[in-house]
C-alpha cells in the first residue's frame, strides 16, 4: 500500500528553503565571472540535443540538494514503477505506459499479466498502413477519387500533440494536406470545410470513448456536411475513420470496423501522440519519419531511465523548474521556441504540464500546502520579443524561461536563420547579465547630467532572470521525438516529488458536467437554479440570442 508523501516535512526540504534564503542575492553574472568552467559543468548533450542550464540561479550545492530531494521522494522507484507497468495512476487504477508506445518490437511490458507490446505494434502498423494507403492513392474515396486532404477532429491531447508535431515536421510532408478541427466554435469547422472537396477528403474522429462532447459535435456536423454534398450513408465508411477504444460506437456512426484504430486506457490523451492518435501525423510525414519520431522519444526514455540523476536531462529540467516554482514561488514558466514550425509547442506543453501537475491534492487525497504546477505560457521568437520581453527584462516578477533553438534551418533563406539564432542567444545573455546603473550612465555620456540622471534608471536591467537553452541540430522527426519525451519526463519528475498523480484530470471533467446541464437551459425557459451571476448570464443569452435570430 502506498504511503502518504509528506515531502515538505523532510529535512532536505527545510535545507532547500534555507539554501534559497542564503543564495537568493547571488547574481548570475558574478557566478560566471567566478567560474569560467560554469558552462562545461552545467550542460548535457544527447544525440542532436544540447541542454545548457548554466544560466540559472543555482550552484553545484543547489544541484546536489535538489538531487537529494529527488532521492527522498524515491524518484528512481517511481520511474521503475512507471516503466514496468505498475498502476501509478492511482485514482483510476491504471498503468502509465506512454513510454511503451515507442519501445522496439522485441521489448516486453506486462499489464495484468499481458504483454502489451504486440498490441501496440499491431495498432501502429494498421494505422501506418492506412496512412500509406492514403498517401500512395490506394485508398480512394467513394467515387474513386484520390484523397488530397485529411481532417483530424479531436480536442485536447487528440488535437494539440498531433497538430503541433505536424506543423513542426512540415518539411517532411508527404502528398496529403492535414487539417485540425477542435473548437466547438462553428468557425473552426466551417472555415476548414470551405477548403475541401468532400470526394477527396478523409475525416479522422479521435476520441477514446467516442463520446467526447466537443469531438462528437464536430464529427456529426462534418458527417452532415458530407451527406449534403450528394453522398450516401454507405459512403461514410470510405471517408471517415476513428481512433477510439469503442468500435461499436464508431461503427454505429458509419465507420468501418477495419478503420477503427485502438487506443489503450493506460495512455492519457496528452501523452498519446505516439499512438494511433498520431494518425494525422502519420498521414502528414509517412511511416519512416513517424518511426524516426518514435526512435527519438525512445532515445530520451533510455537516457531518462539510466542516466545518473545529476546528469539526467529530464531530471535536471524538472528539478530546476521545481526550485523556482516551489522555493522561489515563481508562478509561471515561459517556453519560447525560436522556430516557426514549433509555434504550437507552448500550447502542447501547457496541456502536458498544467493538466498533469495543476493540483493541490496529493496522491491519497491529502492537501498540499506548497506550490505545485507552474503556469506554462509562451510564443515563438522573435515575434514575442516585441510583446512580453519588456516584462521579462524589466518587470518585477521572477519568470524562468526555456529557449528552444535549432542550429540548422529547413529554410536557409539568406541570413534569416543566423539573425534568428543571434536574437535567441542575445536574449538569454541579456536576461542573465542585465545592465547596471553605472553601465546605463556610461551609455548616455553624450547627454547632459540632468538628462542622463533622468534617463539612466529607465535603461537599467536587473538581470538574473533564469533560462535554459535547448539547442537542436535541426527540427527532425528524431529530435522532435527527443524534445517532447524530455518534457513528458520533466513533468513526471516534478509530479513525483510534489506527490501528485500527474495522470488524471478531474478538474477538466467537472466543467464538462456543468456545461451539459447549462447547454439545454440556453434554449428553453425553465426556472434556473444556479448562482445569481450564472442565472443572469443565461437570461441575457436567452434574450439576445432570440432577438438576433
Amino acid at each position: 500500500m502506498l504511503q502518504t508523501h509528506p515531502i515538505n516535512h523532510t529535512a532536505i526540504w527545510a535545507q532547500l528553503h534555507q539554501h534559497q534564503r542564503s543564495t537568493r542575492f547571488l547574481h548570475m553574472r558574478d557566478l560566471f565571472a567566478q567560474n569560467p568552467a560554469r558552462f562545461e559543468q552545467m550542460h548535457v548533450q544527447l544525440h542532436g540535443l544540447l541542454l545548457d542550464y548554466s544560466k540559472n540561479r543555482i550552484t553545484e550545492d543547489t544541484l546536489q540538494l535538489l538531487v537529494q530531494l529527488a532521492e527522498a521522494a524515491d524518484l528512481r522507484g517511481w520511474m521503475d514503477k512507471m516503466r514496468r507497468g505498475d498502476a501509478i495512476n492511482i485514482s483510476e487504477n491504471r498503468a502509465v505506459l506512454h513510454t511503451a508506445l515507442r519501445l522496439p518490437e522485441s521489448a516486453s511490458v506486462y499489464v495484468n499479466g499481458h504483454n502489451v507490446v504486440p498490441d501496440i505494434q499491431r495498432e501502429r502498423e494498421r494505422a501506418l498502413a492506412f496512412a500509406e494507403a492514403v498517401n500512395n492513392g490506394s485508398h480512394l474515396g467513394a467515387h474513386g477519387d484520390t484523397i488530397t486532404d485529411v481532417v483530424n477532429i479531436g480536442i485536447g491531447g487528440s488535437d494539440l500533440g498531433p497538430q503541433m508535431a505536424t506543423l513542426a515536421l512540415k518539411p517532411y510532408r508527404q502528398r496529403v494536406n492535414v487539417h485540425f478541427v477542435a473548437n466547438v466554435d462553428g468557425a473552426n469547422l466551417a472555415q476548414t470545410l470551405e477548403q475541401l472537396n468532400p470526394a477527396r477528403t478523409v475525416f479522422i474522429v479521435a476520441s477514446k470513448s467516442f463520446a467526447t462532447p466537443e469531438t462528437l459535435l464536430n464529427a456529426r456536423a462534418a458527417r452532415t456536411w458530407f451527406l449534403q454534398q450528394g453522398f450516401a450513408e454507405a459512403d461514410i465508411g470510405r471517408h471517415f475513420v476513428a481512433v477510439s477504444s469503442q468500435v461499436a460506437a464508431a461503427t454505429e456512426f458509419g465507420i468501418a470496423p477495419a478503420n477503427v484504430f485502438a487506443m489503450f486506457d493506460w495512455v492519457g490523451g496528452r501523452y498519446s501522440v505516439w499512438s494511433a492518435i498520431g494518425l494525422p501525423l502519420m498521414c502528414a510525414v509517412g511511416a519512416a519519419h513517424f518511426n524516426d519520431f518514435l526512435a527519438g522519444a525512445h532515445a530520451m526514455d533510455t537516457h531518462f531511465f539510466n542516466a545518473p540523476l545529476r546528469h539526467n536531462m529530464p531530471v535536471l529540467l524538472g528539478l530546476i523548474g521545481l526550485w523556482y516554482n516551489t522555493f522561489y514561488e515563481a508562478a509561471s514558466h515561459a517556453v519560447i521556441p525560436y522556430d516557426h514550425g514549433l509555434r504550437r509547442l507552448p500550447a502542447h506543453l501547457q496541456q502536458l504540464d498544467m493538466e498533469s501537475n495543476g493540483k493541490q491534492t496529493g496522491r491519497l487525497g491529502e492537501h498540499l500546502d506548497f506550490d505545485t504546477g507552474a503556469v506554462i505560457w509562451g510564443e515563438e521568437g522573435v515575434n514575442c520579443q516585441h510583446a512580453f520581453f519588456q516584462l521579462l527584462h524589466q518587470g518585477s516578477r521572477l519568470i524562468p524561461s526555456d529557449f528552444i533553438v535549432p542550429v540548422q534551418s529547413h529554410y536557409p533563406l539568406g541570413k534569416q536563420h543566423q539573425v534568428l539564432v543571434a536574437n535567441a542567444l542575445a536574449q538569454t545573455e541579456a536576461l542573465m547579465r542585465g545592465k547596471t546603473l553605472a553601465e546605463a550612465h556610461a551609455e548616455l555620456a553624450h547627454l547632459d547630467n540632468q538628462s542622463r540622471d533622468m534617463l539612466a534608471p529607465q535603461k537599467v536591467f536587473p538581470g538574473n532572470q533564469p533560462s535554459n537553452t535547448l539547442m537542436l541540430d535541426a527540427v527532425t522527426p528524431f529530435n522532435l521525438g527527443m524534445l517532447l519525451a524530455l518534457y513528458e519526463h520533466k513533468v513526471f519528475v516534478q509530479g513525483t516529488i510534489w506527490g501528485v498523480n500527474s495522470f488524471d484530470q478531474w478538474g477538466v471533467e467537472y466543467g464538462k458536467v456543468l456545461a451539459a446541464a447549462i447547454e439545454p437551459q440556453l434554449a428553453n425557459t425553465e426556472t434556473l437554479a444556479h448562482d445569481a451571476s450564472t442565472n443572469a448570464l443565461i437570461a441575457h443569452y436567452r434574450k439576445h440570442h432570440e432577438h438576433n435570430t
